[in-house]
């Protein structure tokens, strides 16, 4: 008699586990969570300090925001909600931690600098000035000449070095030692950039030399080597693929370079430069030893003294006359003025980028 098997029954599969959303933690709910830390925060800051202290307000509020938002989560949505409620609330506090020094600084300088930032400052120099009145117009015309000056001898140089580490000299001898002398040039102290540039310009003028040159060759050598780190690192991000593709259509290999690598990573070499040169426009004390503080306006970088707004600031600052109002407010209008400077370069940067980029990468 012939039997017919049974066939086995089917392995059970596990069910999918539930996965654990944010929806029973209302947005009303978060929004007390955020202002009751904060009101508590706040307190707990004014008990600590014996007054109203915003630093550490943010700091203790950030600390108990981090706190309830774990434990709510953990009572309402389980331990792995909790846990990503956790990281994201953590990752968000450091954030903005993080971003407090930055508007404290730019708040400080934006409340004492608007006083003198009025026509006077941006038309006016310090000649014959004694007590309140002048403006950092010398000042002003002295920075973006140096600057320039630097961004015209670091720009070019910094570029051409990164082209040639990264599309000529991988793997030389020649190309290793240049890294490595960036790497070194890229931590030296600004005061020894200066020295470097004041015995350059000694040996061919004598002691006692000072120009706005010798400040732009003093800046280049602390703009050089951030410019090739940067243009280096975002020549590499272009694919090897566009220079191949380039390559198989016979196009030489300084073509493919200056039609295709560069202007796809126009954009990435821009923004290195404009950090660049917010990295030398506030430098002082190179410009201190080659550069000088002159009271009137110079627009020959070959020949005399010439300002500069850190210079300006630093002076304004540490001698500032009778009565030491006047000095005082100049100076936080300098370093206002040299803030804004920065970001309109930066500005500047980002819609030279755009323009230059290519129509498939918009």
């Amino acid at each position: 008699m012939t039997t017919t098997e049974t066939p086995a029954p089917a392995p059970e599969r596990d069910e999918p586990s539930e996965i654990t959303t944010h929806d029973n933690l209302s947005p009303a709910a978060h929004a007390g969570i955020g202002v009751g830390s904060l009101v508590l925060g706040f307190g707990v800051a004014a008990l600590w300090t014996g007054g109203l202290n915003i630093a550490w307000g943010v700091i203790f509020t950030a600390i108990l925001y981090v706190i309830s938002i774990y434990f709510v989560t953990r009572s309402l949505e389980g331990h792995r909600a909790a846990t990503d409620r956790l990281a994201t609330a953590v990752m968000t506090s450091a954030f903005l931690l993080v971003l407090l020094p930055l508007v404290s600084v730019a708040w400080t300088t934006i409340e004492n600098g608007a006083a003198r930032f009025d026509w006077q400052f941006f038309t006016e120099d310090m000649r014959s000035v004694v007590g309140y009145g002048g403006g950092g117009y010398h000042a002003i015309v002295g920075t973006l000449i140096m600057t320039g000056l630097t961004a015209l001898i670091s720009v070019p140089f910094g570029i051409m070095v990164a082209v040639y580490l990264v599309e000529y000299g991988q793997g030389t001898k020649l190309a290793k030692s240049i890294t490595t002398m960036v790497d070194v040039m890229t931590g030296i102290p600004s005061i020894v950039a200066g020295l470097f540039a004041y015995g350059l310009f000694v040996v061919f003028y004598g002691p006692g030399y000072s120009s706005g040159i010798g400040g732009a060759v003093a800046l280049s050598v602390l703009m050089t080597p951030v410019v090739v780190r940067s243009a280096e690192e975002m020549l590499r991000l272009v694919p090897n693929e566009l220079r191949e593709a380039a390559y198989a259509l016979g196009v030489p290999k300084w073509k493919t370079i200056t039609k295709v690598v560069l202007p796809t990573s126009i954009a990435g070499i821009l923004t290195g430069v404009t950090l660049a040169i917010a990295r030398v426009i506030g430098e002082t004390a190179p410009l201190l030893i080659v550069a000088g503080f002159p009271q009137g306006t110079n627009w020959n970088p070959f020949d005399g003294r010439m300002g500069s707004l850190p210079v300006m600031a630093y002076y304004s600052y540490t001698a500032p006359g009778v009565p030491p109002e006047a000095g005082y407010e100049r100076a936080w209008t300098a370093a206002l003025v040299l803030i804004l400077i920065v970001a309109i370069l930066f500005a500047i940067a980002r819609v030279i980028a755009k323009v230059l980029q290519p129509k498939g990468l918009r």
